[in-house]
């Protein structure tokens, strides 16, 4: 009986210890200040119009050990949506365009990750427009480093999309092109 309550105490002290060391994701939320989501789309197949979000949130979740369970969310409201000129911002939030009043985020979910050569492989649903799709990325980057008692990573992306995948009005796809390319750099911070 003594030797059963050793093995059993024994047992128990050793599941304890291994999950005491299982490393769970490191958690992270955006950090505004110091990230940004912006765009630019052609002008007339002549130039280019350049655009950012002002307000971004989102928050991400990193195992390094085991890459596949890491997360990624991006909440973007499209009223702060900012070109630089306050006419054109007001008519990027009408109807023809992104639909702010029925529409009021941009969002993305990640559904899977992988690790791939200097950052990941990010797969997940991205919606805009009332639309949701799938899309693939490379997001680089990852090293973490200390700032000020404050732990920081940092990635980035660009992406090209079509707006005629997301549901946006045919006839408002001609003057500014149907292509638009986002440019994301995001630093995420955890204490």
């Amino acid at each position: 009986m003594r030797m059963f309550r050793f093995a059993l105490m024994f047992a128990v002290v050793a599941i304890a210890g291994a999950a005491g060391s299982l490393r769970a994701a490191d958690e992270y939320t955006y950090d505004l200040v110091h990230s940004s989501v912006s765009f630019k789309a052609r002008h007339l197949d002549l130039s280019w119009i350049h655009g950012r979000f002002n307000l971004v949130d989102g928050k991400f979740s990193l195992d390094r050990e085991k890459p596949e369970n890491s997360t990624f969310t991006l909440t973007i409201p499209v009223d702060s949506v900012d070109t630089g000129n306050v006419a054109r911002d007001l008519h990027l939030k009408q109807a023809d365009y992104f639909d702010q009043k029925q529409f009021p985020t941009i969002d993305f979910k990640s559904t899977s990750v992988k690790a791939i050569d200097g950052g990941y492989e990010v797969t997940g649903d991205f919606t805009m427009h009332g639309v949701t799709k799938s899309i693939t990325f490379p997001l680089m980057g990852g090293t973490e480093k200390e700032w000020k008692g404050v732990k920081r990573v940092g990635f980035s992306t660009e992406l090209k999309l079509k707006r005629s995948d997301f549901g946006f009005d045919p006839k408002a796809i001609g003057l500014i092109g149907d292509e638009a390319i986002i440019i994301i750099d995001c630093e995420g911070m955890r204490m």
